[in-house]
């Protein structure tokens, strides 16, 4: 009798291991599966975006940067519009912000919606003169501005290791500018644009985190406020721009293809803000810029295939310099961040920064 009972717990309590180790495997399966489907659609978002962006702006017929920019801005403000509604229709599923317009607020906000239309801007032109496949180097001294804007505006010192990335970073632009150069395929206008756009990013995130108190840290606000800020002032730069008279004569502006790829490039640009919270909030910031740096590898691999072009190995160099000095950077802040506590705004403005980055 003992022996059968003796049998029996020890046959429940292996059934009890065996369940707990199957639980726990299983967490770590759905929880490693979740974080691959949600880098997976960071990366389907963000690509996918920028090859939108440059099928539109490389419409030869419709020479109008400024204005796909602004129609973007109008979807943003409304799927905000969208989202608040649902949040209220069906609290328990959707979570937003109440929207409730703020004079004083879009008044306070006015500041970084300058540098926010300037950043959006500048960023689609040197896509539009660069093309996809020089786009990540084009676009890739907003580390470097970063670095200096710390210094001079914050008055904050950065590591010689941290420093020492950002000079692979400047090496592997220039290098980058001399191989399209030999290649006949450089544009200087281009290359300038690029840079601006680099500092727009770096300077949004200065003014990111002074204004986030007036919309009590809520991106989402913020976002909305932003959009709706840029709107009114892309107006009058598209009538003084002339893009009004090209958008009237484009001879496809009544097919529905048409707007139908400018409303998706203006949803994956609300999306990226949204993918790019939510693989932070899976991962951590600095797995965020490690995935962000690996996706601009891809991305520079697959524009190269698709337009099937041959690029000498000095150009791939190039790319791999900017890609290794920004993983670098990355990796050296994390340790520098673990070795001092860092304090909880200067973490913000780290995952904002990564936001932008992501952004444009």
């Amino acid at each position: 009798m003992n022996r059968s009972l003796l049998k029996r717990s020890r046959i429940l309590r292996m059934a009890l291991l065996d369940s707990t180790q199957s639980e726990k495997d299983e967490s770590f399966i759905l929880r490693a599966t979740k974080i691959a489907a949600v880098v997976a659609l960071y990366w389907f978002i963000s690509i996918s975006m920028v090859f939108l962006n440059n099928y539109l702006l490389e419409n030869k017929d419709l020479d109008a940067p400024i204005f796909i920019t602004f129609f973007q801005c109008i979807v943003s403000v409304g799927l905000c519009w969208i989202l608040n509604f649902l949040s209220k229709l069906c609290p328990g599923f959707v979570d937003f912000p109440s929207l409730k317009f703020d004079f004083r607020v879009s008044r306070e906000i006015l500041p970084l919606t300058i540098v926010f239309i300037g950043m959006i801007t500048f960023n689609n032109l040197c896509l539009k003169y660069v093309g996809v496949a020089f786009y990540t180097v084009g676009r890739s001294l907003s580390t470097v501005f970063n670095v200096a804007l710390s210094y001079a505006v914050l008055k904050q010192t950065t590591s010689f290791y941290a420093v020492l990335c950002c000079g692979v970073i400047l090496g592997g632009f220039w290098l980058g500018v001399d191989q399209e150069s030999v290649a006949g395929s450089l544009s200087w206008t281009g290359v300038v644009f690029g840079v601006v756009a680099s500092l727009c990013v770096s300077l949004n995130a200065i003014y990111t985190k002074k204004v986030m108190p007036v919309v009590d840290g809520n991106i989402w606000k913020l976002s909305y406020y932003n959009n709706l800020n840029a709107i009114v002032l892309f107006i009058p730069l598209i009538a003084f721009s002339g893009e009004l008279k090209s958008v009237l004569e484009f001879n496809r502006l009544t097919h529905l293809h048409f707007w139908g790829m400018m409303i998706v490039g203006g949803v994956f640009g609300f999306a990226i803000g949204y993918v790019t919270g939510l693989q932070i909030k899976f991962t951590s910031p600095l797995t965020h810029n490690v995935s962000g740096t690996a996706k601009s590898c891809a991305q520079t691999v697959l524009a190269v295939v698709h337009l099937g072009s041959s690029k000498s190995n000095l150009w791939w160099t190039s790319n791999m310099m900017v890609l290794v000095g920004s993983f670098a950077y990355t990796w050296v802040k994390g340790l520098e961040m673990k070795k001092v506590q860092v304090p909880p705004e200067t973490e913000t403005t780290s995952s904002l920064k990564s936001k932008d980055d992501s952004m444009v």
